[in-house]
């Protein structure tokens, strides 16, 4: 059985809470949602417009009863042909369209509410860091751009998308994770929306951690997982980034969920990243 709401919050993260506890849903990730309206925070307390989504989901079925009736089928000579069509491109969300106008590498946008974190990802997959210090623009910046690793597919999406960004001193671009080290960080806010140019996605943070980027034991080469070869591998991806993490979030991502990863500079080991 399939249940549908339409429902408004202040953010988008707060429709999604309400939409989770009117349909009954386990949590958020059990439900989809179109954002029909993303609402915006007005200027000096004027024209505040709340964020409306429609939200489904599908209420899984009662186990089927056993049977013992045989069902039969009639054989038949008649040809059949199976209609084909046209694959369609997807439609972008709109702005997206007008942004990716703007620049072509643009491939999404990351947002975590309550920060400043708000901002297109971009990707070059024949030059991986190539924003590393170029703006949107892609003139010189020492900020550089947010971007996402070379050889993950976004729009698949790839088992994980590595999503990189600067660690800046005044507090933009990826600096607000800094404050994921501590677990009341992610008590107030667990979610990122991270969406392609077609679709809207919202994930859940599942481990904080700490890494070198030099080679040797404290390695962890985050970045080159991308999609994963068996369960096994998966797994594995997913119990490495548990065991370092700053605390226990209760969540162990499964089989087939996608993961992103946030990745920034971290100033307490040599060459250190902090991922969240």
């Amino acid at each position: 059985m399939k249940k549908e709401i339409e429902i408004s919050g202040k953010t988008r993260e707060e429709a999604i809470e309400k939409a989770v506890i009117e349909l009954g849903a386990p949590s958020a990730s059990a439900i989809m949602y179109t954002v029909i309206n993303e609402g915006r925070k007005g200027f000096l307390g004027f024209g505040a417009v709340d964020c409306t989504i429609k939200a489904v989901y599908q209420v899984p079925d009662a186990p089927a009863e056993e049977t013992t009736e045989e069902v039969t089928t009639e054989a038949t000579t008649e040809e059949t042909t199976e209609a084909t069509t046209e694959p369609t491109e997807p439609t972008m969300i709109a702005g997206y369209e007008e942004i990716y106008n703007m620049n072509d590498h643009t491939v999404g946008w990351i947002k975590m509410e309550g920060t400043k974190l708000d901002y297109p990802v971009m990707q070059t997959p024949n030059d991986p860091n190539y924003y590393l210090y170029r703006n949107f623009d892609r003139k010189d910046s020492k900020r550089g751009s947010i971007y996402a690793w070379g050889d993950a597919d976004v729009n698949e999406p790839s088992d994980n998308i590595t999503i990189f960004g600067h660690n800046m001193a005044d507090g933009s671009m990826f600096a607000a994770l800094n404050s994921y080290t501590h677990k009341n960080a992610w008590e107030r806010n667990s979610l990122i929306f991270f969406d392609t140019l077609t679709e809207y996605h919202t994930y859940k943070i599942f481990a904080v951690f700490k890494t070198s980027a030099n080679l040797g034991a404290n390695n962890f080469p985050y970045h080159k997982f991308v999609d994963a070869a068996d369960e096994q591998e998966f797994n594995d991806f997913v119990a490495t980034c548990k065991a370092l993490a700053f605390y226990d979030t209760g969540i162990t991502p499964v089989y087939g969920d996608k993961l992103i990863c946030l990745s920034t500079c971290e100033y307490t080991l040599d060459n250190g990243r902090l991922v969240v």
